[in-house]
């Protein structure tokens, strides 16, 4: 019995180095792309340095426990902002927009649909959209029939779909891999509204990091020259942890739509203690946040981002 018990408190006071190790080096994101990566589990390193914390209480190990209950509040102080402060408005007119990182190899359709029906959104962001995501699409016109897609092979095409008129639609060319990012403009409550939704590339290596970023700074100067209100939304392939992510923020002067909703990670729906939020919708401080919600799984490897949010009157 002493000698389970020696090796329980061994694995756990070498899980509570790990944790209080990543805990405190993912701060310091800007040394290295890798230690970014590992920012993006801030809840994952909250939840264990919890565990973690109650377990060295209960084996009265006070030297560990102290360790512990500095790391959970450090982790706290990252994750559980995101549940308070936002600043949530009551409107009975509002806009609905549902994002979607589809998966290209996905072919569920029909739960992407039942979503739609279910959710009633005034305006649909599509992401991944393959030719045969093209295809499944075309039921939407006639409840949507203002609409614009940029089909692409692989996972960069991108779709809008919308009940409201729009002024405007069209994509650039987002440097530097020359994804589409849509931006589309629409007048709402006598208030000119651009929405842009923008997919950057997966920042698995070095060259995809600089391309991720530099995709995200040419979005942010974006932001900052369109017209009137700005809604952003996307699959940004970044936390609300990574430096890069903050840029965008501090640049921009929006805001994510998460804030006062809980963190509501999205992807990967594979690995559900993993998840992480790198689906994101940001608003201009004019535009009051009435709800964000994770949707229905659609067999994606991400989750649906449903904001509704108000414009003006």
């Amino acid at each position: 019995m002493f000698k389970k018990r020696v090796i329980l408190i061994g694995l756990l006071q070498a899980t509570a180095i790990v944790t209080v190790v990543f805990s405190l080096t993912t701060s310091f994101d800007f040394v290295h792309r890798n230690v970014e990566l590992y920012s993006h589990f801030r809840p994952q390193y909250f939840a264990a340095s919890l565990v973690l914390l109650v377990a060295f209480t209960a084996v009265r190990s006070p030297a560990y426990g102290a360790m512990l209950l500095v790391t959970t509040v450090f982790n706290a102080s990252y994750v559980l902002p995101w549940y308070f402060g936002g600043t949530r408005v009551e409107s009975d007119n509002t806009v609905k927009l549902l994002h979607v990182n589809v998966f290209s190899r996905n072919d569920q359709y029909d739960r992407l649909f039942e979503l739609i029906d279910a959710e009633r959104p005034d305006v649909i962001f599509l992401q991944e959209v393959s030719k045969e995501w093209q295809d499944a699409s075309l039921r939407l016109h006639e409840d949507y029939p203002y609409n614009y897609v940029e089909a692409r092979e692989g996972n960069f095409g991108i779709a809008m779909f919308s009940r409201m008129a729009l002024d405007s639609v069209s994509h650039v060319a987002s440097p530097p891999l020359d994804y589409p990012t849509i931006v589309a403009t629409m007048t709402v409550n006598d208030e000119t509204l651009t929405l842009i939704s923008t997919h950057p590339t997966i920042p698995v290596s070095q060259s995809q990091y600089e391309a991720r970023n530099e995709q995200l700074r040419s979005i942010a100067a974006l932001a900052n020259r369109a017209a009137g209100a700005v809604v952003l939304s996307g699959d940004l392939n970044a936390t609300v942890w990574g430096r890069n992510y903050r840029k965008l923020e501090e640049t921009t002067g929006l805001r994510n739509t998460r804030r006062g909703f809980g963190i509501l990670p999205t992807w990967p729906t594979y690995l559900p203690f993993a998840m992480i939020p790198i689906d994101h919708a940001l608003v201009s401080d004019s535009i009051g946040v009435v709800a964000t919600r994770t949707g229905a799984h659609i067999g994606s490897d991400h989750l649906p981002l449903i904001v509704e949010f108000a414009v003006g009157n």
